[in-house]
């Protein structure tokens, strides 16, 4: 009589708490291995274990989109993550950047071995986690160190106010190298005071500044995700355009003097006067 193999054990959510909330690990019942992260019910991170190349969010698309045209396809990055949450993007970068060395910084070392756990890194990687706050270590980073730095930092839903300052901005310049890459992960709302301001931030440090958001957000008809852009040296934002145009959700890449215009008379943000980012209305980033 023939062996029949067992069908795999349909995956269960995993219940955690962490240093910062309680974590959900929820399965998605379309995609064999793939994971969402929540933190007290916000969506952090979606992850395909088959097929990391897959960004689920649009603003992780987007990002992905940052990482796509900051080099050569294929070629190896060194890059900085502040925030991790499932590791999205640095899984990402290892599969379509194979031999890209990277570092992952984030606060919660419960929710980054909860991760380590269930959601494993490929062996050969080359990602490093590291337990910190996220500007402390940016402090002490080597100069020049990195191709691409990704902020996604959230405390819940909001961004910490110490990453939103002009001196925090300087950091972030002192770690690139010459024409590399700042990407934010920001979320806001008419009358887009925060997102105005972070830009005015970023610009009196960097000489060109991108934003990459939905119509409708800059609108000002919803609440939700906007991906600030900065750089001491040009930014492909045709080739930005492009790509983006062609989501589902389609994005526009705002620049030059349209951006101007939005940032108005936005003053950039000192650590003596800076504050989380909104809180978004209820129900704008939550699941179930």
């Amino acid at each position: 009589m023939g062996h029949v193999n067992a069908p795999d054990p349909e995956p269960i959510p995993v219940v955690r708490a962490v240093d910062h909330g309680t974590a959900r690990l929820l399965p998605d019942v379309d995609r064999r291995r793939a994971w969402l992260l929540t933190v007290d019910g916000a969506p952090q991170s979606y992850v395909d274990l088959d097929d990391p190349a897959h960004l689920e969010f649009e603003y992780a698309r987007r990002l992905g989109h940052v990482l796509d045209c900051a080099a050569p396809p294929g070629q190896p990055l060194d890059v900085l993550h502040l925030g991790g949450g499932a590791l999205t993007l640095p899984r990402y970068v290892e599969a379509t950047r194979p031999g890209s060395r990277q570092h992952v910084v984030d606060a919660d070392r419960a929710l980054s071995a909860l991760v380590a756990e269930h959601l494993p890194l490929p062996p050969a990687a080359d990602i490093t986690v590291h337990g910190a706050d996220a500007r402390q270590w940016l402090e002490n980073a080597p100069e020049n160190c990195a191709d691409v730095l990704v902020a996604d930092v959230f405390g819940g839903s909001r961004v910490p106010a110490h990453l939103t300052t002009e001196a925090y901005a300087r950091e972030a310049d002192r770690v690139l190298r010459p024409g590399g890459r700042y990407a934010a992960n920001l979320a806001d709302g008419a009358p887009f005071a925060f997102l105005r301001s972070q830009l005015a931030t970023f610009a009196s440090v960097f000489a060109h500044v991108a934003l990459i958001a939905e119509p409708g957000v800059l609108r000002g008809r919803r609440f939700g995700n906007a991906v600030l852009l900065a750089s001491r040296g040009e930014l492909d934002v045709a080739e930005l355009a492009r790509r983006t145009a062609r989501d589902a959700f389609p994005a526009r890449v705002e620049h030059g003097d349209g951006l101007r215009r939005f940032v108005g008379d936005a003053r950039p943000v000192t650590d003596a006067d800076a504050v989380d980012s909104p809180e978004p209305p209820g129900g704008s980033f939550s699941v179930g």
